[in-house]
């Protein structure tokens, strides 16, 4: 694509999913922060031990997948490969903590909130990462 101004209507729809996925990540974790670490002591070592796994995918949203959604915003939209680099990263990360926790839970026969809120993140993850693959071309400057 010739024309840096013009900004896909792919790209344009990764920018909207990666905004709200923002907003539904940082709401998601402050109820559950909320909720489940101002609940009574737990006294099952099982039910600590799913605290504890819970609070650190928490912790990594926060650290790692919210900022690469972020800093992948402004570089979507002026087809900058950091853009390019930082959604792909995103995607990654989707697919990878939502698995891990996705299997966490089958194995416990628990679904959890979280499975259903996210899974369809994980899904458009898997054709934005392709889709921006393909589009890579654009997010190159022109040498």
């Amino acid at each position: 694509m010739s024309n840096r101004n013009s900004i896909p209507a792919g790209v344009k729809l990764i920018i909207g999913v990666n905004v709200l996925a923002i907003i539904v990540t940082c709401i998601f974790w402050l109820l559950v922060y909320l909720k489940l670490f101002h609940a009574p002591q737990l006294d099952v070592q099982l039910e600590k031990s799913a605290l504890a796994s819970t609070f650190g995918f928490m912790i990594a949203d926060i650290l790692y997948a919210v900022p690469c959604l972020i800093l992948s915003l402004r570089g979507l939209y002026k087809l900058d490969f950091n853009g390019f680099i930082f959604a792909q990263l995103a995607n990654i990360l989707w697919f990878y903590s939502v698995t891990a926790v996705l299997i966490r839970d089958v194995y416990m026969t628990n679904l959890t909130p979280g499975d259903f809120v996210f899974m369809p993140f994980v899904v458009f993850s898997i054709w934005a990462a392709a889709y921006l693959w393909k589009q890579r071309n654009i997010f190159i400057p022109s040498r």
